[in-house]
């Protein structure tokens, strides 16, 4: 809900930049007003927990079933790869104009349809028998998600007022996202032994039930005053940029980082960005109010996104390649390696709302990405006849702790103290950090790999060169955790200096107007 009162490093603060305490101001009361959920409460997060369940479970799900659709379809593997970045490609570069979309016309609406396309297009993915074609159906079902995505997070943060409330129904909906995206890989591995359509078809009537329970639960939300009218040129710019910058990454590690094509396409978005920020200056109906970003606490929640989420893609992958291609893992195996990261973040799913209620976002963010660091760097220790246990396990615990711990904790931080009409483009925004994070950390990430070896039995490398190429990308996404630290140690200190600042207020001795007392930082 909307907060009267300034921000401070971890969201609304009172007029000495102190936290505000719950119950102090109208949204306050409304969070005690519902701390006891209705049965319809609880049937809107459900509705919304299952969107975001299958846009998780839908990018785990095809990874492993690749091999099978490339068999089936006759797809080269510069073909095979569209599979899984045409998603990609819909849903980063579209989820700009789909937060606003769900501001000006109309959450419930705009989160309903984009549901309904992507029940549609898993059906229509399960059942074509063209690469072009799936290729196709991906690439609606990521628009649909970038759609989707945005629109379920404002509908949560317009609904559960601001602070314990909102805190522990993000706790959840955030959990079901991790959880999908680790319960995807294990079911691959089952579906894909029957055939990799089921994995395609799956979400479909999932979907569906989420739809028809949708139309009757979720509630209206007003629409946002036009005056200024739509930002088309805004979306058209910030769109093209965004389409362009996602493609431009996944083709990098193709067609070269340094050749004319890379350089030119990067130039473009540039140019693109420049151009889309101008309008967004000049606009009386901006799709980004760049204003927003002069939150110190905004601007860490969004490159925390970028670094959490785009390490963690990367790990996932190197770790893939490594248990599947070098190991001879099956698919089903190389699932259940990643399980006890899922299980600890569904279990976790009631806990961290309160964690955060008495620690703060920033401090539970800094914990987070430590553990990453630990975590990543433990896995340096793979060799080509590791113990299950004592070399992987370790780092799958601290990474599903770290991941129950960052990933509510930046959605809250991104949310808190922002306006009610502009909660679906923060959400977003931060949507967007989240898979162009993941998309240019991951192409770089591969872009190491190719670089330092094969990275493949399979090309006639050793497996002595195949381990020792993963080696650098590994020592990278753990400098990209640690950039992700080190960014968000920033706000510890903001909150220290914050809080110096109400002690002196509090203490200084009330002064007439003419009898003034000046403190020093």
């Amino acid at each position: 809900m909307t907060s009267p009162l300034p921000d401070g490093p971890d969201g609304p603060s009172d007029s000495h930049g102190a936290r505000a305490p719950h119950g102090s101001s109208g949204s306050g009361a409304a969070a005690a007003s519902q701390e006891r959920w209705t049965p319809r409460l609880w049937g809107t997060l459900l509705v919304l927990c299952a969107a975001m369940f299958l846009d998780a479970l839908d990018v785990s799900m095809v990874g492993v079933a690749l091999p099978s659709i490339g068999s089936e379809l006759d797809l080269s593997t510069s073909s095979l790869q569209w599979v899984v970045s045409g998603y990609i490609l819909g849903y980063g570069g579209l989820l700009l104009l789909g937060g606003r979309a769900a501001d000006l016309l109309g959450r419930r609406e705009v989160f309903l349809i984009a549901l309904a396309v992507f029940a549609l297009t898993s059906l229509f993915g399960g059942l074509v028998d063209s690469g072009p074609l799936l290729i196709a159906s991906r690439f609606v079902k990521g628009l649909s998600a970038a759609f989707t995505a945005p629109a379920g997070l404002s509908i949560i943060t317009t609904t559960f007022a601001e602070g314990p409330v909102r805190n522990r129904a993000l706790s959840i909906y955030t959990t079901c996202a991790a959880t999908g995206f680790s319960l995807g890989l294990v079911l691959s591995g089952l579906l894909t032994e029957v055939s990799w359509r089921l994995t395609m078809l799956l979400p479909a009537p999932i979907a569906v039930i989420a739809l028809i329970a949708g139309l009757k639960l979720i509630p209206r939300s007003p629409r946002e005053a036009r005056r200024g009218g739509y930002d088309v040129p805004g979306a058209v710019t910030g769109t093209a940029s965004m389409l362009l910058l996602v493609f431009t990454v996944v083709q990098a590690p193709e067609v070269g980082w340094a050749s004319a094509r890379t350089l030119l396409s990067f130039l473009a978005v540039a140019v693109l960005l420049a151009v889309f920020v101008r309008i967004e200056l000049r606009t009386a109906s901006p799709l980004i109010r760049l204003g927003v970003l002069r939150s110190g606490a905004q601007v860490r929640a969004q490159l925390g996104a970028v670094t959490f989420f785009g390490g963690y893609v990367s790990f996932q992958f190197i770790a893939t390649q490594y248990l599947q291609s070098l190991l001879g893992w099956s698919a089903l195996e190389t699932a259940l390696a990643f399980l006890p990261a899922g299980v600890i973040v569904a279990l976790s799913a009631t806990k961290i709302a309160g964690v955060v209620d008495r620690f703060g976002t920033t401090r539970v963010i800094v914990t987070g990405f430590a553990l990453l660091v630990v975590a990543y760097a433990l896995f340096l220790r793979i060799d080509l006849d590791p113990t299950y246990a004592a070399v992987i396990l370790p780092s799958m615990v601290l990474i599903g702790v770290a991941c129950a711990l960052v990933f509510p904790s930046l959605n809250i931080q991104a949310t808190n103290g922002v306006a009610d009409h502009e909660q679906g483009m923060v959400s977003g925004l931060l949507n967007t950090s989240i898979q162009v994070g993941g998309a240019v950390i991951l192409a770089i990430t591969t872009a190491v790999i190719t670089a330092s070896g094969d990275g493949s039995v399979e090309s006639g490398a050793s497996p002595q060169s195949v381990l020792d190429s993963f080696r650098p990308a590994l020592v990278l996404v753990t400098a990209f955790a640690a950039v992700g630290l080190l960014i968000n140690l920033t706000g510890l200190r903001a909150r220290r200096r914050q809080r110096s600042s109400v002690v002196v207020a509090a203490s200084a001795p009330r002064q007439n107007a003419d009898d003034r007392v000046t403190v020093g930082d």
